[in-house]
């Protein structure tokens, strides 16, 4: 029994592939599933969809979206930053 599923091969830099396969296991994806989800999504219009709505949650919201930032930096400025160091 065939598989209608067919192989491809692409060659990628090295930084490139492991930055995918880092995104893809960030969203619980094996990398062929991420890439498949990329090329639907960017061929269906649902990237642009998002990208669209993103934008006219910036332009409506956005200087909501900046002074809530603003605040939650200033109470955070005297927090010590913790980032990084050795548990």
């Amino acid at each position: 029994m065939s598989s209608p599923r067919k192989q491809t091969q692409v060659r990628l830099e090295p930084s490139v592939l492991a930055a995918g396969k880092d995104a893809a296991a960030a969203r619980g994806l094996d990398f062929n599933r991420y890439i498949e989800r990329l090329i639907t999504e960017d061929t269906s219009g649902a990237r642009a969809a998002g990208m669209a709505a993103a934008q006219r949650l910036i332009d409506d919201h956005g200087d909501f979206l900046r002074d809530l930032e603003d605040e939650l930096d200033a109470r955070h400025a005297g927090a010590p930053d913790t980032r990084g160091a050795a548990a």
